[in-house]
């Protein structure tokens, strides 16, 4: 296995990440047990997690999991998403980080998160308050260091401005959404992490099963969360990713690798790209993922992926100016 770094952490983690969302819901205990496993069989030391994945469930599962090797491990989990019927039981604010890293390290049956994600921006709370309450829990040894998920460049480079200015712990991972059709975070996001030396695992590298090979743009999968989810259907029903998809699903056949394969490595291949996160159902669809650790994807090779979807823009728009 080929550790890397996570940006200026000095820690060392494995180029592919387990996300956990499916323990407990998609994937039962038991399963949940043998997809871990697997992971740990090749060499993965990085699992994430949220305190909302299967209500909670993804996280017990994974502190029971991790219990005999914890201290091998760098674990992460989330907040900031609604967790009940109370209206305070979301966001950024400082009383809803000091509730949920308790519920939190309880169910993960450990006595510190790795990497803590605020899980998106909260408009209604300053972001020097959550910056100072993270800052407050890696004093405490709750939280080792604190991440951001789902942010703009702009309210990322705030976060870093405030933590430098008042001496706080800085952000040093990032998790934003990152795939052969989903590729904003290469305009502003990935470079601000190559500039700053910030760690990024970015979720979503099959574009929610869409790059697995089983969507055309004259068929569909009869099941799946493009089809059956509407937050998927939302992000990837337009008829281009489809096209892509289509495109890139031949390329790889052509190439000899199953579709979903060649999408995680293209992702691990970004220079400023740490460790996509994969997940799984079965151990068995867990494989297509873990084989692009054997995946050497060139810069030339990379660049003819890319080629099949559109490059977004620059953030300047001066497009005459970018370089090639």
């Amino acid at each position: 296995m080929d550790y890397r770094l996570l940006g200026r952490t000095g820690v060392r983690v494995s180029p592919l990440c387990l996300g956990t969302m499916t323990f407990g819901e998609a994937a039962d205990e038991a399963e949940s047990a043998r997809i871990f496993n697997r992971c740990r069989e090749v060499g993965i030391n990085f699992f994430d997690c949220a305190n909302g994945y299967a209500g909670g469930r993804s996280e017990e599962i994974l502190g029971k999991l991790i219990a005999g090797s914890r201290d091998d491990l760098v674990i992460t989990s989330k907040f900031g998403f609604p967790q009940g019927g109370d209206v305070n039981d979301q966001g950024a604010s400082r009383r809803h980080i000091q509730l949920q890293v308790e519920r939190s390290l309880k169910r993960l049956n450990t006595d510190r998160i790795d990497v803590y994600f605020v899980h998106r921006f909260d408009p209604d709370t300053p972001i020097e308050d959550t910056i100072r309450t993270l800052d407050n829990l890696v004093r405490q040894g709750k939280v080792v260091y604190p991440a951001l998920s789902n942010w703009a460049a702009w309210q990322i480079a705030t976060a870093l401005g405030v933590s430098a200015y008042e001496g706080l712990a800085r952000i040093e991972v990032l998790q934003p959404m990152y795939n052969l059709v989903k590729r904003q975070a290469e305009v502003e996001i990935l470079p601000l992490a190559e500039a700053k030396q910030i760690g990024v695992i970015p979720y979503s590298p099959l574009g929610g099963g869409l790059l697995t090979g089983k969507y055309t743009t004259q068929s569909k999968a009869e099941q799946g969360r493009i089809v059956t989810n509407s937050m998927y259907a939302a992000r990837y029903g337009d008829a281009f990713n489809f096209e892509v998809a289509e495109k890139f699903a031949a390329h790889a056949n052509e190439r000899g690798h199953h579709p979903a394969t060649l999408a995680v490595a293209w992702v691990m291949s970004h220079p400023a790209v740490t460790a996509p996160i994969i997940g799984a159902r079965s151990v068995e669809q867990l494989e297509a993922s873990l084989a692009a650790l054997a995946v050497d994807m060139t810069p030339a090779w990379r660049d003819e992926i890319s080629a099949l979807s559109y490059e977004p823009p620059p953030a300047t728009d001066r497009s005459e100016e970018v370089r090639k």
